[in-house]
């Protein structure tokens, strides 16, 4: 082996420090970009949680004035409040109300279920404008929070067929207390919704939307088609195993459509069908692809019926997956409601500001 020269030794030495220096530069560089990665990711993932809750409050106000009638496919859709309550324009009903009385308890790092029960007392006992029948019946003479489950069960023993849309209306929140973790999501969807509709459809309906919200929220890339099919039959396996069968033909039917052939929808498997069919069978905009939201909600109005119940259920998912950036902002601005008759008025700032506080860090 021939000796190093001091030229050499240097050339090396310069060398090697060159590939260091191009190396750390490299390095550098690629945590920038993984950074910047990560920045937009959790930009989107903000977007699309509050977009979860404020997409099922402007369904909700959108459908409010419509409930329980059939608007023909020339009528104008929009948040002109009325309806059979009086609401004012983008005030949103019963459905919101108790999507709050869930939100206001994640909001604060907790899933306590007997806290959202005693939420839902409080709401009842201030005397809502409107109350679905099986929620005024199950709510009705409970003193207790940790009474309300099994008022639910005994309600369900005495009238087993009773199955309505109004423990499915208020899931939206409830994907964004675990978007990590797909199991406790299943699982507190069935313990909320089984809180005042313990029939085994309204579970499994509960189910099956918290997770499609979650894989949307979680998994939905900006540049390309979601498939909204998948994401609701990726739930399937949460389901109790006797009714996936059911439920996956149940999709199929939604899925193949026409969304006006489920009217009415106050059972909560035409609510999910309507809301779902309403979804996947209105063209995505090419130009504006965002457009998908409005489209859809003002489609899911036009079902008929409970069109405020259908089109919150609607929002909560196209919320999920387009983001809060998607909803009008003549819709977000004319959004508001209460938590409780007679409660202070609060509006989608409001409503952005609880779901914040989901996503905080140790919560």
């Amino acid at each position: 082996m021939s000796d190093l020269t001091l030229t050499d030794f240097v050339g090396e030495a310069w060398w090697l420090i060159g590939s260091i220096v191009l190396l750390g530069f490299a390095v550098q560089t690629v945590q920038q970009r993984r950074a910047r990665m990560g920045g937009e990711r959790s930009r989107r993932v903000s977007d699309r949680t509050a977009g979860t809750v404020l997409g099922s409050a402007a369904g909700d106000a959108l459908g409010a004035g419509y409930e329980f009638t059939n608007p023909t496919p020339d009528q104008d859709i929009t948040m002109v409040g009325g309806g059979g309550f009086g609401w004012a324009p983008g005030e949103w009903t019963d459905d919101t109300q108790m999507a709050v009385a869930i939100l206001d308890v994640i909001a604060t790092g907790s899933s306590d279920l007997d806290a959202i029960a005693s939420n839902f007392l409080k709401w009842y006992a201030a005397g809502p404008a409107d109350v679905g029948n099986q929620t005024r019946s199950v709510l009705d003479g409970v003193a207790l929070p940790e009474d309300l489950a099994r008022a639910a069960t005994s309600y369900l023993e005495t009238n087993p067929g009773s199955a309505g849309n109004g423990a499915l209306m208020r899931t939206a929140p409830v994907a964004l207390v675990a978007l990590d973790d797909r199991s406790e999501i299943a699982r507190l969807a069935e313990s909320i919704a089984s809180l005042t509709h313990a029939h085994p459809d309204s579970v499994a309906a509960c189910v099956l939307w918290s997770l499609a919200i979650q894989e949307a929220i979680t998994t939905a890339e900006p540049d390309r088609p979601f498939n909204w099919e998948a994401a609701v039959r990726n739930g399937l396996p949460h389901v109790v195993e006797d009714r996936r069968d059911k439920w996956d033909n149940l999709i199929s039917e939604a899925i193949a459509g026409p969304p006006s052939r489920f009217n009415p929808n106050g059972w909560v498997v035409t609510a999910f069908q309507a809301a779902l069919s309403a979804i996947v069978n209105t063209p995505q905009p090419d130009e504006e692809p965002v457009g998908h939201l409005r489209d859809t909600l003002v489609a899911a109005v036009r079902i008929g019926n409970d069109t405020d119940t259908v089109a919150a259920i609607a929002g909560a998912l196209l919320g999920a997956r387009w983001g809060k950036s998607a909803i009008p902002g003549e819709w977000l601005d004319l959004v508001h409601g209460d938590r409780r008759r007679g409660s202070t008025q609060i509006r989608a700032r409001d409503l952005e500001e609880l779901v914040r506080g989901t996503t905080q860090p140790g919560k």
